[in-house]
């Protein structure tokens, strides 16, 4: 059945929406690190680590959630995920120590990996092949826009109310959307009991496409790349609102301004696809993002970085996030069709597990300064460069045995 203009406009947005709950579970809370610490007798890098707590969380999940879709159907596993969501949310909002919230935040993940998931796949049962691009670029539009809206919507609530308000008001935002998948989303997959749930055909799978030299080229250099971006999201609380002073509504603001290049550049990636491959531009991107990353760390050593320039520079380095990331995401997928599915967990359970071990290398690094941030970033760019280059001979090896096996079928069937 075909929707209507209307349908399809409430569709977008109740999927984008739901896409939306995990940049809105990292970036509305950060602005109130410094008021978590003080409240839980902890330091603003003991805090981090409930970040790198929601990083493994997601990472787990996302793993989980691709089988339990395909055999229960999209919105019996969407009920339980959100619904688990809410209340490790509320869980969050009422705990005593940064123990507890660390462990509720990785609940908090567990559940809300559910809205990454599920909306990709309901966007290939619900629209035509030939839509599905143009309906995926406006979810990862609202995305981009989160990091942008988020932190100052939590600092906002973090200075009227408090930072456990913060945790309330994602619970109330997610109930209100588990209502709105219950009467206003359709079934878009009926339960398939066929479909098994076994670790073995599961893993399988897995190993099926890491065995692929283009899937594991382009999906690690994407997520070292991308674990960079952690990095900054684990150390900017401290860095900005700690050494540079900065109030918790101008780091809002820093923290959008520097987002705004991360948009920017995904935009103009689409242009430059027009005339150049995207082989072409993830290497000038991560030769870029490698340079700026020295950069921020040698300025870092050398005490020659302020406020203006740090700002700067971040500008730079997460920019080139968004040009390097689309790319490299594309490329790993390229090999897959019937294993499409499996490619795409993996990928983001290789993304987040790898972001997850960068923010946590920032608390562990932590010496009261901003080398450890700035240190991971640079030590994320430079080693994707080199994944990429070892990725790209592995690539080009496969590929040269592939034409020599098809010369020599072809002088079998000749002779």
């Amino acid at each position: 059945m075909e929707l209507t203009k209307k349908q399809r406009f409430y569709r977008i947005l109740l999927l984008g929406l739901l896409s939306a709950i995990g940049p809105f579970s990292i970036d509305m809370y950060l602005p109130g690190f410094p008021a978590i610490a003080a409240d839980l007798h902890a330091s603003v890098d003991q805090v981090s680590y409930s970040l790198s707590s929601f990083f493994v969380g997601i990472c787990a999940g996302q793993m989980l959630c691709g089988p339990l879709l395909d055999r229960f159907g999209r919105k019996r596993p969407l009920y339980v995920g959100l619904a688990l969501y809410v209340v490790a949310s509320l869980g969050c909002a009422v705990a005593g120590s940064i123990e507890a919230l660390i462990g509720f935040r990785f609940l908090q993940a567990l559940g809300g990996c559910v809205g990454m998931v599920a909306p990709r796949a309901i966007v290939r049962d619900t629209f035509p092949v030939s839509e599905n691009a143009k309906v995926f670029s406006m979810l990862i539009l609202v995305i981009g826009v989160s990091p942008i809206i988020a932190p100052s919507a939590g600092s906002f609530v973090v200075t009227a109310f408090g930072w456990h308000a913060v945790f309330l008001v994602l619970a109330l935002v997610t109930a209100l959307l588990l209502v709105a998948v219950f009467f206003f989303l359709p079934e878009s997959k009926p339960l398939d009991p066929s479909f098994s749930l076994k670790p073995k055909p599961i893993l399988s799978n897995f190993m099926l496409v890491l065995k692929e030299p283009q899937f594991y080229t382009y999906a690690f250099t994407g997520a070292i790349a991308s674990a960079g971006l952690y990095a900054y999201l684990s150390g900017s609380p401290f860095v900005f609102m700690e050494l540079f002073k900065v109030s918790e509504q101008h780091y809002s603001l820093v923290f959008a301004i520097i987002a705004i290049g991360l948009i920017t550049s995904s935009q103009l990636n689409n242009l430059l696809l027009k005339n150049y491959t995207s082989e072409q531009i993830i290497r000038w991107a991560l030769r870029t993002q490698a340079v700026v990353g020295l950069l921020l760390a040698i300025g870092t050593v050398t005490h020659l970085l302020e406020l203006y320039s740090t700002i700067f520079l971040l500008f730079l380095f997460l920019s080139c996030q968004g040009f390097s990331f689309p790319n490299a995401s594309a490329l790993s997928m390229a090999p897959f069709s019937k294993e499409a599915g499996s490619a795409s967990a993996l990928m983001g359970a290789i993304q987040m597990g790898l972001g997850a071990i960068a923010s946590a290398a920032v608390g562990w690094f932590f010496n009261g300064t901003a080398l450890p941030m700035t240190a991971v970033m640079a030590g994320c760019a430079l080693t994707s460069l080199v994944v990429l280059g070892f990725g790209r001979k592995q690539i080009a090896y496969k590929t040269a045995w592939a034409d020599v096996e098809e010369q020599a079928f072809d002088l079998i069937e000749r002779y």
